[in-house]
């Protein structure tokens, strides 16, 4: 869990970082090198880093298109009602859906915007009207099918002279 309390990051932090972001399984001795530190005070800082939650996680970017998740959906989904009681309600059933990438609370015309990945039309057709639109207090829905990717990253754009 990360420590509530808020350090200023510095520049060899923010090195760190950024070079995390782009490759998670680089060595220790060659985050080192490519920051400018020893491994001793490179893997301290990592793991500083890690526990006060500016790190929250490994993982591996897997290629949708080769497993078969063709196609990447958005959907806006309104709700009935706006009560916190109905939004704690889909929020908990959400989290069962397996397609479901992202989804957020949102203001606008809409109460979420959610982002699924699937295989097909039949796959989508299965989502939205088998699981999406029977989701407690769903009134109706609004569906954006991605046509083209053009940019996808997980990477902030984090700098050491943008520290807030």
């Amino acid at each position: 869990m990360a420590n509530t309390k808020k350090r200023t990051l510095d520049r060899l932090d923010v090195s760190i970082l950024r070079t995390l972001q782009k490759d998670g399984r680089i060595s220790y001795v060659d985050l080192a090198e490519k920051v400018g530190l020893s491994s001793t005070p490179c893997i301290e800082r990592v793991k500083r880093l890690e526990k006060e939650g500016y790190i929250e996680g490994y993982y591996a970017r897997l290629n949708p298109q080769l497993l078969e998740y063709n196609m990447l959906v958005f959907v806006e989904i309104s709700l009935s009602y706006q009560t916190p009681d109905a939004f704690h309600t889909f929020n908990l059933a959400v989290e069962k859906l397996p397609y479901i990438l992202e989804c957020h609370l949102v203001s606008g015309d809409a109460d979420y915007l959610l982002k699924a990945r699937i295989n097909d039309m039949s796959e989508y057709r299965a989502l939205l009207g088998d699981m999406l639109l029977t989701l407690p207090g769903v009134k109706n829905s609004k569906s954006y099918i991605v046509m083209e990717e053009v940019r996808e990253t997980l990477e902030l754009p984090i700098t050491y002279s943008s520290q807030r």
